[in-house]
């Protein structure tokens, strides 16, 4: 188990438990929609964030982008890290049937996988020792641009491709694609698939 200093926010109570076998903090739940007509719990996410910093990780689903998006618009930035679960088709053991887009939410992902996307997303571990420079190489701007992803006359397109490839929601921005691209997998594992895809 790990221990970090962002106050972590995450849907529901299932996905709060399976937090809590992973990271020693603060986990908070949105209690899903809930977070949009419920003012007081989002005044305590305000000063936590200011105070603590915010790890939000939410689920793959589009429910789980707008509940990001909302967090993010209503907080400052400088305040936030972001930490994405790769999109992993499945079900979760507690349910009888997947979810709507058959994605497995925080609650269904193994524990080594939420360790790294949390380390991928930056979440300042304490009481850890590293030695030298460990930080891992991460996907830019330039590495998209590469790939034909952005600045291209068939970028936009080929980015749709890769959402599907990805099983990523189609309305990513640029830059919320880098974050996903970087807290789901290795520069060396990008550099890969777009190999495979024959995009460089």
């Amino acid at each position: 188990m790990i221990r970090i200093r962002e106050v972590i926010v995450v849907e529901g109570k299932y996905d709060k438990i399976r937090l809590n076998s992973v990271v020693d903090t603060l986990v908070i739940e949105t209690n899903g929609f809930g977070i949009f007509k419920d003012g007081e719990l989002l005044n305590m996410i305000r000063l936590l964030a200011r105070e603590r910093g915010l790890l939000i990780l939410t689920d793959s689903d589009s429910a789980g982008f707008v509940i990001r998006d909302y967090l993010s618009g209503s907080i400052p930035p400088d305040q936030i890290k972001h930490a994405y679960i790769p999109p992993l088709s499945g079900k979760e053991r507690r349910k009888t049937a997947p979810s709507k887009e058959g994605l497995l939410g925080v609650e269904g992902i193994e524990c080594g996988i939420i360790e790294d996307v949390l380390r991928r997303a930056g979440a300042t571990i304490e009481n850890e020792t590293v030695e030298g420079n460990t930080s891992p190489e991460v996907i830019t701007k330039l590495d998209l641009y590469a790939a034909g992803l952005t600045g291209g006359q068939d970028s936009a397109e080929r980015r749709r491709r890769l959402y599907g490839l990805l099983g990523l929601p189609k309305n990513l921005s640029t830059n919320r694609l880098i974050s996903v691209l970087n807290s789901t997998m290795s520069r060396d594992k990008y550099i890969q698939t777009m190999h495979d895809f024959k995009w460089f």
